[in-house]
């Protein structure tokens, strides 16, 4: 489509309608309005009815006709839960893994599928539960505040002002476009990740113990295969390598088993000499991570931990 002409509404914005724009951007192609698109911001049904793409406004949901609102009667919801979908997730459903392709331009079909859905599920269901007033936007560092913050104050004298509201809103899609590009990537690595995690359990010397050759996010997968990992192991720059006490429910800062209550707080010869390990670096003061100098150093620290009898 030559010079596609899209359409949203005037006025203040919100996180779906920036974040809609963006994803379009995205998948289509697209850089800068007046130069290979057309963005309009009215409410004017016969624009409306014109253009090409129109997103929130309107009144009518029909993906055929790329006319993506949610504000009718019997608007679409999602088909698991019932949750509305907000303009954003109507245009995300379409358009979405175009848009982590374009983000991502090496991932893979499947991979970028994949990325899609977890955006989907991750980041697109928060926008609709919030745009819908199903949940509250209390977190002032979420994606809904940062899109708020853009638009004018009541006391900045561009209420109103049309090319001033128009600029606020384009400056508040870019923001939402470095956030799909940057955030699809923080899941593909994860996502790759987790096939690295599960290989290293499989082929590691103890169920129990997870050795990972570099750090990455490793709780995410022993939670979803339910792996009785109890320590991940992994070096970090500087030489040592690291022993991590895994939490026994996601977000939770305790530990399924911690660290010996009496290697507490210990570090270099003091905690060598209780034990026994001479490349033995240092235990956190609450149990939870420990380091050793070696590969083997760790490994051991984590088994003398598992058979310790006293916590």
């Amino acid at each position: 489509m030559p010079h596609p002409r899209l359409l949203t509404h005037s006025g203040s914005f919100h996180c779906d309608d920036a974040f809609a724009y963006a994803t379009l951007r995205l998948a289509l192609g697209l850089t800068t309005p007046g130069t290979d698109h057309t963005l309009t911001r009215t409410r004017d049904p016969a624009l409306i009815e014109a253009a090409d793409i129109v997103w929130d406004v309107g009144t009518i949901h029909d993906p055929a006709r790329s006319r993506f609102d949610h504000h009718q009667r019997n608007a679409p919801t999602r088909p698991d839960t019932g949750l509305a979908y907000s303009a954003a997730g109507l245009v995300w459903q379409i358009h979405g893994q175009a848009a982590v392709t374009a983000a991502l331009p090496t991932a893979s079909p499947a991979m970028a599928a994949r990325i899609a859905a977890a955006m989907d599920d991750e980041i697109l269901r928060r926008i609709d539960a919030i745009d819908n007033g199903d949940a509250p936007p209390t977190d002032s560092l979420g994606l809904s505040a940062i899109v708020e913050d853009c638009n004018p104050t009541w006391d900045s004298g561009l209420v109103g002002n049309e090319p001033a509201e128009d600029a606020a809103f384009i400056r508040a899609a870019d923001l939402m476009a470095g956030f799909i590009t940057r955030r699809a990537n923080r899941i593909r690595a994860r996502l790759e990740a987790a096939n690295l995690v599960l290989a290293a359990h499989t082929s590691g010397p103890d169920p129990r113990l997870l050795v990972l050759d570099r750090k990455m996010p490793w709780q995410g997968p022993v939670f979803a295969e339910d792996l009785p990992v109890l320590y991940a192991i992994y070096p970090v720059p500087g030489g040592n390598w690291i022993i991590d006490a895994m939490p026994p429910e996601p977000g939770s800062f305790a530990q399924r088993l911690p660290l010996p209550a009496s290697w507490a707080g210990l570090q270099g010869a003091a905690l060598a000499e209780i034990t026994g390990i001479p490349d033995a670096v240092f235990v956190h003061t609450r149990r939870f991570v420990a380091a050793a100098g070696s590969r083997d150093g760790a490994l051991a620290l984590a088994g003398a931990s598992i058979q310790f009898k006293e916590r």
